[in-house]
């Protein structure tokens, strides 16, 4: 199975530390969400799992599918897709940032939103810019329109990084 993974700089796991080697499989005694496998995402997963670097790695074994992750007891990095850059996450934000201005700039109690959102992509905290946007989302029309948020945001980075649509 071809999924995603996000790395931090020198594809660096960043809630282990695991230097990746490109191309070598890496195993795993099981998987198991959260604590042991190789974790890994789908396209509609990417804005949830934002950072430095983005691989393409090919999962083998039992995959586990969860709601935002998979997990699998092997996986390896395939390549490294370099559309994803620091311009291309700014771009990123800056799209979020519009999105919560369109959805909730009007609406007095969520306006601070907005404000949240470009001061995240302004500090590069482009993850947490994401998140804030579907959260206002969330907030002005309900918990299935932080999920169409998510989507929209994964659409368009699907698009913008040349992957398959979610």
């Amino acid at each position: 199975m071809i999924a995603y993974k996000f790395l931090a700089a020198g594809a660096v796991a960043p809630f282990t530390g695991f230097e990746w080697p490109v191309g070598e499989w890496i195993e795993a005694d099981a998987a198991d969400p959260c604590r042991r496998g190789v974790h890994a995402c789908r396209t509609r997963d990417l804005p949830v799992w934002l950072d430095d670097e983005l691989w393409e790695v090919e999962l083998e074994g039992a995959v586990i599918e969860q709601e935002r992750k998979l997990v699998a007891p092997r996986g390896r990095l395939t390549r490294r897709i370099e559309g994803w850059t620091p311009d291309t996450a700014l771009a990123f934000g800056r799209f979020c940032a519009r999105r919560a201005r369109l959805r909730v700039g009007f609406v007095p109690v969520l306006s601070g939103y907005v404000g949240d959102v470009d001061k995240f992509v302004s500090q590069g905290r482009i993850a947490i810019a994401g998140f804030a946007s579907a959260r206002a989302a969330e907030l002005r029309d309900g918990p299935a329109a932080y999920d169409a948020e998510r989507l929209a945001q994964a659409s368009w980075l699907a698009e913008r990084l040349e992957l398959e649509q979610p």
